[in-house]
């Protein structure tokens, strides 16, 4: 259930039962279609609602625009290792330069001398410092990435994914996404 949401669609923020985005990065939404059909089939509980309704011949609900799902989804312990998940890891910077421009991933040992494509191998790189690797070591290339690589624990993910806020919040779903954050006096 997590379709593609356009920003002007009524994008509506997804909790899990104990009232926290079920991700950060990328933000848990739905569609409004989405939620609709979650309220019908008991799975959600509306939390907060826009003022914009939709309307049938025989029924009229307002859309949606925080939800808490009824059952509580138990976290993944551990992240999937993807491609995304490594810049979410790395902050979407090279770890050779601090570029934030065209990044691919590097394998800290190079595949061709027996290194493995793990958390502990591979580091977000910006491709002018790829190619300046090469399959060369650290040691033989003089390059060597500013944080060790690490397998992540999902929290640090979230930790991270707070760091780049998705590009449309609606004021509705502030009072729900960093509600572990220290508050201003």
């Amino acid at each position: 259930m997590n379709a593609h949401v356009s920003q002007g669609g009524w994008p509506v923020l997804v909790l899990n039962a104990d009232f926290r985005p079920l991700s950060y990065y990328p933000l848990s939404l739905w569609s409004w279609q989405d939620a609709i059909k979650a309220v019908f089939l008991d799975r959600v509980n509306i939390v907060e609602r826009y003022d914009r309704a939709v309307r049938s011949p025989s029924f009229e609900i307002q859309l949606p625009s925080v939800v808490s799902l009824k059952s509580f989804v138990k976290p993944s312990t551990h992240p999937a290792f993807t491609r995304f998940n490594v810049f979410l890891r790395d902050r979407f910077m090279c770890q050779y330069c601090t570029a934030v421009e065209d990044l691919t991933f590097d394998h800290i040992i190079p595949r061709s001398k027996g290194g493995q494509t793990t958390w502990e191998n591979v580091v977000a790189a910006c491709s002018p410092c790829n190619l300046r690797k090469g399959s060369l070591t650290p040691q033989q290339a003089g390059m060597f990435p500013r944080q060790a690589p690490f397998a992540p624990t999902v929290h640090q993910l979230h930790r991270n994914g707070r760091l780049f806020p998705p590009n449309y919040l609606h004021e509705s779903w502030l009072d729900y996404l960093y509600w572990d954050t220290e508050l201003d006096p």
